[in-house]
């Protein structure tokens, strides 16, 4: 039985209205499937699921583009100011898709800005995607570090995530299963066999990361974009990730039918 099942459950407007406009300290970890078992269901004793169209988890896909030369994965993984993402969004659920630009500029404050964009192109970019990428960037940055007409898929992220709310502490948990990156240009693909949790909270450390440290779980540096490229890239930096592709991720290969 998924721990979710017997929990009360909180609409995404309600959830919205709860968490909005909350200055909040994100810390991401990296679970093996014994200490999900172990962690998840007392965690769960004091949460709502976000339930949309009656579905307590929902499938994302996201497909990152870079350049030739991997300017935003290098940017990420130096680290350097002026850092940026580009990617589509997918929520394979309801079949809807957004271009999503992420920058980090002035004093490490991270922004996100997306547009929506059709579902079936969501590893291409129109030109008005283009230059939808090149305006967001020019207003975040500043000037636009690269061409965008040289971004093309690198790598692609899908999961499965359960969002849970905290009401005591006005706070959000998500878990992570199913974490399969693909490279889209050989197919290959590499199945995460941990359980990625993120606490969302407007505290210093909230009850769950309390809950996470008590059963000897630390925070841990991850990114679903740059991580999954150094692990698909053993010849990539791994940098800021090193102790996590080396020591907490583990995955199985396995190559598109």
């Amino acid at each position: 039985m998924n721990f979710t099942d017997h929990l009360e459950t909180i609409s995404l407007e309600e959830l919205n209205a709860a968490a909005a406009l909350q200055t909040r300290t994100d810390r991401k970890y990296i679970l093996t499937q014994e200490q999900a078992a172990e962690v998840l269901p007392i965690l769960g004793q004091q949460a709502l699921v976000l339930s949309i169209d009656e579905r307590r988890a929902s499938d994302y896909t996201s497909v990152y583009f870079d350049t030739p030369d991997l300017a935003s994965f290098h940017l990420a993984a130096h680290p350097r100011r002026r850092r940026f993402k580009v990617r589509t969004r997918s929520y394979m659920d309801t079949e809807q898709c957004y271009l999503e630009v992420k920058t980090e500029g002035a004093r490490e404050q991270t922004v996100k800005e997306r547009i929506e964009h059709p579902f079936m192109s969501r590893d291409a970019l129109s030109g008005e995607s283009l230059d939808y990428i090149q305006e967001t960037l020019d207003h975040e940055l500043g000037s636009c570090p690269i061409d965008p007409q040289l971004l093309t898929p690198v790598i692609d992220s899908s999961y499965t995530r359960t969002t849970l709310y905290l009401p005591q502490t006005n706070s959000r948990v998500t878990v992570d299963t199913n974490l399969v990156w693909t490279d889209p240009k050989s197919g290959t693909r590499l199945e995460c066999n941990e359980i990625i949790v993120e606490t969302k909270s407007a505290m210093n450390a909230g009850p769950a990361d309390k809950l996470l440290w008590s059963h000897h779980v630390r925070p841990s540096r991850i990114s679903k974009f740059a991580t999954g490229m150094s692990l698909l890239d053993q010849h990539l930096p791994a940098n800021r990730w090193h102790k996590t592709t080396k020591h907490k991720i583990s995955t199985s290969v396995s190559l598109h039918p």
